[in-house]
């Protein structure tokens, strides 16, 4: 691929200069450390080897214990977090990168191993998720949830609050929030998970408004320009779906865009799995939204390139190919094909399929 491509070119994002239109989207690798959910030194070499991406986006993080769904996930709830995630994002800076952190809970997708006092995971809704999570080396099915009271869901949103200022704290350039993938935001948002009928259940406005007050909050605290939210339409992961999804996620996107967050990063199809899983115009969402549009979900050096010459996009997500890539973009610059990734690897364990991966150069080396 020539050097003139798209993917190659700078772009704006609020306050930041993005060398490329790269994004290292979020990716799950359960390498933290237990007890206390500390990113480990090695996520310090991870992250810091992928850099040359316009921006890197963490893995899903913990905003509280109850927020935890699957084993060795890190979390952004303590001094303990911040101090090692501040590795992170000195060693991303020192490389001349840039980096937000996704702030994550799971709701129902979680396992009473994990929670506080081993209690049932939260839901809106008191549904068992048809799906399995990762704990004690295992996959498992999710425990039974339990629905929020109304008088939790303050604390939720204080929770995502506490860990944007944590985020700054450790050096963050600013926060994605979690609302994709069948998770908490998610759950609330759609007919399927969401059966209440209090303030948060019924219409589209109300199942949005979670997600919606956790925008506000986050953005507040952080800024807008530092602030983007994922979400994922059609998405059938862990078990979550809507009856009508357009006009839920058209609403929910002119209300982002009346925040003026930073940017919205949308999951197109079904996560890791068919781009055409069920109709959806994503093209409506692009068009309501003002600010960056992040495009994700099986996309290769073609289809991107096609996107954003489109207009389509402005930013393209990539996963596994950063998880056996670190040097992805050199590697467009050069032509060079890619390294295969290792599933066996993705998660848990050490350095094997997370560090180790080699670039373009130490490849050359070696020859």
């Amino acid at each position: 691929m020539s050097q003139s491509t798209k993917l190659l070119e700078p772009y704006k994002l609020g306050p930041l200069t993005l060398p490329n239109r790269f994004v290292m989207a979020p990716l799950t690798r359960n390498r933290a450390v237990p007890p206390g959910m500390v990113p480990s030194p090695l996520a310090v070499d991870y992250y810091g080897q992928r850099a040359s991406a316009g921006l890197l986006i963490t893995e899903a993080s913990q905003v509280s214990q109850q927020g935890q769904g699957y084993q060795d996930t890190p979390g952004i709830y303590s001094k303990e977090q911040v101090a090692a995630w501040r590795k992170v994002t000195d060693r991303v800076h020192e490389r001349g990168g840039h980096i937000f952190i996704q702030l994550w809970h799971v709701g129902r997708i979680s396992h009473t191993s994990l929670q506080p006092n081993g209690g049932a995971p939260v839901a809106p809704s008191a549904i068992r998720a048809k799906t399995k999570t990762f704990v004690n080396g295992t996959f498992a099915d999710v425990s039974e949830p339990r629905a929020l009271e109304l008088s939790e869901i303050p604390g939720i949103i204080e929770d995502f609050k506490r860990g944007t200022a944590n985020a700054l704290a450790a050096g963050f350039d600013g926060v994605e929030i979690h609302g994709a993938n069948g998770y908490l935001l998610d759950q609330f948002a759609k007919d399927g998970t969401n059966k209440r009928t209090d303030a948060y259940g019924g219409s589209i406005e109300k199942r949005a408004q979670l997600m919606l007050e956790v925008s506000k909050v986050v953005a507040k605290e952080a800024g807008a320009e530092r602030t983007g939210i994922r979400i994922s339409p059609v998405t059938p992961a862990n078990d979550v779906s809507d009856s009508n999804p357009q006009p839920l996620f058209d609403y929910i996107v002119d209300q982002l865009n009346a925040l003026k967050l930073t940017y919205i990063h949308v999951i197109e199809g079904a996560t890791g799995g068919p781009r055409d899983v069920a109709p959806f115009d994503y093209a409506s969402l692009r068009k309501r939204f003002k600010q960056a549009y992040v495009a994700n979900n099986g996309y290769d050096f073609a289809l991107a390139e096609k996107v954003l010459e489109a207009g389509a996009a402005d930013l393209i997500a990539f996963g596994k190919p950063f998880i056996s890539n670190p040097d992805l973009v050199e590697r467009l610059k050069a032509g060079a094909p890619l390294n295969d990734w290792d599933k066996a690897t993705f998660y848990g364990g050490g350095a094997k399929g997370y560090t180790d991966y080699p670039t373009l150069k130490a490849t050359e080396a070696a020859e």
